[in-house]
């Protein structure tokens, strides 16, 4: 893809939550990124594969980030953290054409538009990168969730039954929800507005 039509960060949104900065995450964030995760309620983090709050799996992120197998953006409000979006590829599986996105905002800012925002750069940067397909995964009862990657375009694919479970040992079913980027591009160029998804 050209560089013509890539994102500059840091880019600033205006929300319902006030003004808010996406920029690519790096290792200089890993205390503040930190400090959020912690303040997460403990099932919102359940449909990430790993917990975020703990200091050894974020510097196994920042190394993957490092290393390009992955592209973290923050939300920064008032100069703390208050949402990560991330698009994970494996280019050395079968499903390299695939991206999954994960993403977590913070409870204060919830209902304002950060998330929505948020997604609308991490779907952008997939289709940059040439993502063909995109999945999300979530709990099934993280409906605010569900209904914002729905309005997306992204369709339920799968139900993966006691999937997850908590520290205490409850067990969740997840969903995963997928969106064939490829098809809607061509759809789109069929009907003259290839634009619509760049």
């Amino acid at each position: 893809m050209s560089n013509s039509g890539q994102r500059i960060y840091p880019r600033k949104v205006k929300t319902e939550a006030g003004e808010v900065e996406f920029r690519h995450m790096t290792a200089a964030d890993e205390a503040a990124v930190l400090a959020f995760a912690k303040k997460l309620p403990v099932h919102d983090l359940l449909f990430i594969p790993r917990d975020i709050s703990e200091p050894r799996v974020l510097s196994a992120w920042i190394k993957e980030i490092e290393r390009g197998g992955m592209t973290s953006l923050l939300a920064v409000k008032g100069g703390a953290v208050v949402g990560c979006g991330t698009i994970v590829r494996d280019e050395l599986s079968w499903s390299r054409h695939v991206g999954e996105i994960r993403m977590v905002v913070s409870t204060d800012v919830r209902g304002t538009g950060v998330g929505r925002a948020l997604s609308q750069e991490i779907f952008a940067l997939a289709l940059e990168a040439g993502v063909e397909k995109i999945v999300a995964q979530m709990t099934v009862d993280q409906r605010g969730a569900i209904a914002l990657f729905e309005s997306l375009g992204f369709k339920a694919e799968a139900l993966l039954r006691e999937q997850v479970r908590d520290k205490a040992g409850k067990a969740y079913d997840i969903v995963v929800l997928g969106h064939n980027v490829a098809q809607v591009r061509a759809q789109l160029e069929a009907y003259g507005v290839p634009a619509a998804v760049s």
